[in-house]
């Protein structure tokens, strides 16, 4: 038997994350205990991860060495938390965003566990000063922000509490790098993460340029979708200010002859930045409602973007790999 094989990591919380997360660890041959505190759920959860793995088989798009028979059979579902957290190394926390649900889940985590075993937040923006504030032991703490689809989106941001052991986050690097994710390491916690701040920078100035009559809606979109997105899904934007150097720049120079030739204007068009949106008022009845006349905001046909949107990513997911 592996290593992986005689493992168990805990998931808490049943939704979405945590099944994805459930579907990320069974992947790696781990075992994988998931605890709802809402009775039944657990069990539910686990039959839709059940219904996915064998979708994913069918669709040739299953990850991992195993069949989804074999990976559904390390998952167990628990009501009871104590019995959830029994030999597992590894907590995966994947409960709604509300920092006081968030402490308490850890507050209580941590009666049940012993000092070696890591205490993990799927958290998109709460701190992790915040989170584990409660935590006695706040050096085994890290946050581990998946991108939604995690199964299909790969990119986990490691976020170290203060006091959090360097050992941690390598331990926890090298977790999700087994199972077939990819770590971003961040040095120290700030507001955001690293995605949702480089997220929210091109929302502002997306939201900018429509609401100031500059571009629609549709067409800011499509400035990605079929501009930056084309290249950003393979490459950086540092990687891509190096390789964008001109051809007759002199061998070598990729990102420094980059920057000496686009600097200036480069800090031109920044300094014309509006002030950071409200998101709301009018601006937000106006923008939303080009949007939604694009896409119309009921549930049919959100769900069917939703599956477009999945089912392009797991394609894309397949290129890449």
């Amino acid at each position: 038997m592996s290593l992986s094989e005689e493992r168990i990591i805990s998931v808490i919380g049943s939704g979405l994350i945590g099944r994805s997360w459930a579907m990320v660890f069974l992947s790696g041959g781990y075992r994988v205990k998931i605890y709802d505190n809402q009775s039944g759920q657990a069990l539910k959860a686990a039959q839709e991860v059940r219904k996915q793995l064998d979708e994913l088989q069918q669709a040739h798009m299953l990850r991992g060495d195993s069949s989804a028979a074999e990976q559904f059979s390390l998952l167990s579902s628990h009501d009871d938390l104590a019995q959830a957290l029994e030999g597992a190394f590894f907590v995966q926390e994947c409960v709604f965003e509300e920092l006081e649900a968030k402490r308490s889940v850890f507050q209580e985590v941590e009666s049940h566990v012993g000092e070696s075993v890591i205490l993990s937040s799927s958290t998109s923006c709460l701190l992790p000063s915040h989170i584990f504030s409660r935590v006695q032991n706040k050096t085994r703490c890290i946050v581990s922000h998946p991108v939604n689809p995690p199964y299909y989106v790969r990119l986990v941001e490691l976020v170290p509490h203060p006091e959090t052991v360097p050992v941690v986050m390598e331990s926890t690097h090298a977790l999700m790098t087994r199972v077939g994710q990819s770590p971003a390491r961040l040095r120290k916690e700030v507001d955001g993460f690293a995605l949702n701040r480089v997220q929210y920078a091109v929302i502002a100035e997306s939201w900018r340029l429509v609401k100031e009559g500059i571009i629609s809606v549709q067409d800011i979109d499509l400035v990605m979708t079929e501009g930056l997105g084309m290249r950003y899904a393979f490459i950086g934007p540092m990687e891509t200010m190096h390789l964008n150097a001109p051809e007759e720049a002199p061998a070598g120079k990729g990102l420094g002859d980059y920057l000496q030739r686009y600097k200036d204007g480069m800090r031109k068009v920044l300094s014309s930045f509006g002030p950071v949106p409200e998101f709301s008022g009018e601006e937000a009845k106006a923008i939303t409602q080009e949007m939604c006349e694009l896409i119309p905001n009921d549930q049919q046909h959100l769900s069917t973007r939703r599956e477009r949107r999945d089912q392009l990513l797991m394609g894309l997911s397949k290129l890449k790999k």
